[in-house]
């Protein structure tokens, strides 16, 4: 294998931990399979999710075999990492609809099938079928309470109450390990910083049962300079399903980013060389503003395709750059907007969630009708405010919001 894959995903900044320093020659010079486990807590990915998809889509292009595991088995049991309450008990109609979404979003990233393709599993497929009893006798003995309790994914919980239910979590994902390991050849689990005790479970597990030797290998989180975590907008969370977050808003999050995380974003979230990279991010000024369009159309170009991400730039420029026009920018129809304060339509179009909210924003200058500046949180819509046939309203100073009356 010619790329030293382990190498590049250094390079470019995806590692944060690993099991075994022997991963790296594995890696580069081997071909193993791995996997990455999914729980069905939504419809949706996010954004907070790419950078994994994008360093697995590495993996997979260097030759590697991926599993993508579909937790509706692990689903029925929240998983406690991270958490101050018991997440919600999920019925497995819901599970399975959560499923069906993000399994089409997942088809953005890789192939599936035929040779070199990914292998889809679902753990419902083999969790919901084992005898409880029969499964705490054999693999019960492996499991250390005393280290389990001492385990980061227990720690916020502990604090709260723990319930068993949340307790059975580690085991049954450890188990997932051992199953993939023994059907598939799985070597591998790869996973976002916060399940790294769950992806040692199952490394312990496949040595203590099978005397075998497997890797957990865990991803940075996206953030910013001053280590904000990033994937949030002023809308909520920047989701990969256009009816959650339109193509639009996708853009625009990726196009409004700081100076400071463009070349870290391309790094790891384009498939560009470094060489590029650095030629893109090297001066300031106009040409990071280049490199943020790039950024954000190839983003949107991954996720929603070439000619939403058209769209999205040309309504950008449009806003931002005077350049084209409107056509592609957020647009709701408000029949009934004349005489209505400004604040209850800034609500029903998504722009603010409450009137508190806008009346903070009003205070520092924070919302506007047609570039004027809204003041008075009593002010109403008049006709005069769609003499161009619409009125663009805008919060802060990069969301904006067309509305017509028709």
């Amino acid at each position: 294998m010619a790329q030293k894959v382990y190498d590049m995903l250094e390079a470019r900044g995806y590692i944060a931990q690993v099991s075994h320093e022997e991963l790296r020659d594995k890696l580069n010079n081997e071909k193993i399979t791995f996997y990455l486990g999914i729980d069905m807590t939504g419809d949706s990915l996010t954004a907070g999710h790419f950078q994994t998809l994008m360093a697995l889509k590495h993996l997979q292009d260097a030759g590697h075999q991926m599993i993508l595991l579909i937790g509706g088995g692990t689903t029925l049991v929240p998983d406690p990492t991270g958490k101050n309450e018991m997440r919600q008990i999920m019925s497995p109609e819901t599970i399975q609809q959560n499923a069906e979404g993000i399994m089409k979003q997942m088809e953005k990233f890789f192939k599936f099938g035929g040779d070199g393709g990914a292998i889809m599993v679902n753990n419902a497929d083999w969790l919901t079928k084992l005898n409880y009893i029969d499964f705490l006798r054999t693999y019960g003995p492996y499991f250390s309470i005393n280290r389990m309790l001492a385990m980061e994914t227990y720690a916020t919980r502990l604090e709260h109450g723990l319930t068993l239910l949340e307790f059975n979590y580690l085991p049954m994902q450890s188990y997932d390990f051992l199953h993939l390991y023994r059907e598939y050849g799985c070597v591998m689990q790869c996973g976002g910083t916060d399940q790294w005790s769950n992806l040692l479970g199952g490394v312990d597990l496949i040595r203590r049962v099978e005397n075998g030797q497997a890797y957990a290998l865990t991803f940075n989180l996206l953030t910013t300079s001053d280590g904000v975590k990033m994937g949030k907008s002023v809308s909520g969370a920047v989701w990969l399903d256009p009816e959650r977050t339109s193509p639009y808003e996708f853009y625009q999050y990726w196009r409004n980013v700081e100076d400071e995380s463009v070349e870290m974003l391309l790094k790891r979230l384009t498939m560009k060389s470094m060489e590029e990279i650095v030629q893109l991010t090297q001066e300031g000024g106009s040409a990071l503003n280049q490199a943020k369009e790039i950024l954000a159309w190839e983003l949107t170009n991954t996720i929603h395709g070439a000619e939403e991400a058209d769209k999205a730039q040309a309504a950008s420029r449009a806003l931002f750059a005077g350049q084209g026009d409107l056509e592609n920018v957020p647009t709701s129809v408000l029949g009934d907007a004349i005489g209505r304060e400004w604040l209850d339509i800034f609500m029903e179009v998504g722009l603010i969630k409450t009137k508190s909210e806008g009346r903070r924003l009003m205070a520092q200058n924070g919302l506007s009708v047609n570039d004027e500046r809204l003041s008075d949180p009593y002010a109403t819509a008049v006709e005069a405010d769609f003499t161009q046939g619409y009125a663009l309203l805008r919060k802060g100073k990069k969301s904006y919001h067309k509305l017509t009356l028709v």
